[in-house]
């Protein structure tokens, strides 16, 4: 469909569209991915054509009259009517620019077609002077033929005149008609583009996220292992602490035992004082008596020391005993805050997986 006379003058890429021929109302794609579109000169007939290829096919092939019209149905969009195709194009540009540049260009050619158009005719005129048929009668290709009277040449152009402008009516027609869709088609084409766009950076949040709480979900488990072998040793130490509390009572009732004992000892003492006086009557006696009253000393002064030795190994006890409490109330504290995250990121993670 393209000869080695045609020269490419611009092009461009755009999404190409065909009016629907059953409704007349609606586009139909020409391709899945946008085309280069370009303008061709044919230099030795003067023949400007749009052409754009979608692999061998010929998706667009439009030869380009002056009494085509180019027109821009919103800020990326335009369409023309091809009458010899019998049907109506359409391009979706990428930016408002590009469709002002297709459209300047597709002005200046069908300018440049007219004119070439004219020349034609006028070196027709030259060689026919009986043929003098007005500028808008001559069809965008020779119809007529060189051969034969001139009265069959103007009925020919008559006749043809009479069609072209019937068919110009009826593209006015389906290119009205086919406008409203078009914009309806291209509004939504945005929109789903664009919550295309949003969906795919949602997810592509959403993996960066399961992948940030599949690690915090991760070091939480870890650190939940870690409080729970601190809870274990803890108890442990518990069932310790349970012997060391059963040792305390231990020593409680051995010092009230030894209190009892020194409180017996303190009256025996007192009573020996109060009575040495008189029972002193022989020396061995005496004798006797300081030996087990200084006996009796000795004995109050270690039941003393071991008397505050076990009080003091009972504060310990007790300061240990409430250390360690303290302990296992904070490590107990710490867990159920982790529990609680971690039911909180179980329950995130769901619902995305449901999402």
């Amino acid at each position: 469909f393209l000869s080695c006379r045609e020269q490419p003058i611009f092009s461009t890429r755009a999404h190409v569209f065909q009016i629907d021929p059953a409704t007349k109302r609606n586009w139909i794609p020409a391709s899945k991915h946008a085309l280069t579109v370009s303008y061709f000169y044919d230099a030795t007939r003067s023949v400007y054509r749009i052409i754009s290829v979608g692999g061998t096919k010929a998706i667009i092939n439009s030869t380009i009259t002056p009494n085509m019209t180019f027109t821009k149905t919103s800020q990326k969009f335009g369409q023309w009517a091809d009458s010899r195709a019998n049907t109506v194009y359409g391009l979706g540009f990428a930016s408002e620019q590009h469709l002002s540049q297709f459209a300047e260009k597709f002005q200046e050619v069908k300018e440049a077609a007219r004119l070439a158009r004219e020349k034609s005719q006028d070196k027709t005129e030259l060689t026919n002077p009986a043929l003098n048929i007005t500028s808008h009668q001559v069809l965008p290709s020779p119809i007529i033929s060189s051969n034969g009277p001139g009265e069959d040449k103007l009925f020919r152009s008559q006749s043809a005149d009479v069609e072209i402008t019937t068919e110009k009516e009826r593209l006015k027609k389906m290119l009205s008609e086919g406008s409203v869709s078009e914009v309806q088609w291209e509004a939504e084409f945005f929109s789903l583009q664009d919550n295309n766009n949003k969906l795919v950076a949602a997810l592509h949040e959403a993996n960066a996220n399961v992948d940030q709480w599949k690690k915090q979900l991760t070091a939480y488990q870890e650190e939940t292992e870690t409080l729970r072998q601190r809870v274990a040793e803890l108890e442990s130490q518990g069932t310790h602490d349970s012997s060391s509390e059963n040792n305390k009572e231990e020593l409680s009732q051995t010092l009230e035992e030894l209190e009892l004992l020194i409180k017996a000892k303190d009256e025996e003492i007192q009573m020996l004082k109060s009575q040495k006086c008189g029972r002193w009557e022989a020396e061995g006696e005496r004798e006797e008596t300081l030996q087990k009253l200084q006996e009796l000393e000795a004995r109050n002064a270690e039941l003393e020391q071991r008397l505050h030795l076990a009080e003091q190994t009972l504060a310990e006890t007790l300061a240990e005993r409430e250390k360690m409490h303290n302990e296992v109330t904070k490590v107990a504290e710490i867990m159920d805050v982790k529990i609680f995250e971690l039911s909180e990121l179980r329950q995130g993670l769901a619902k995305l997986v449901e999402s």
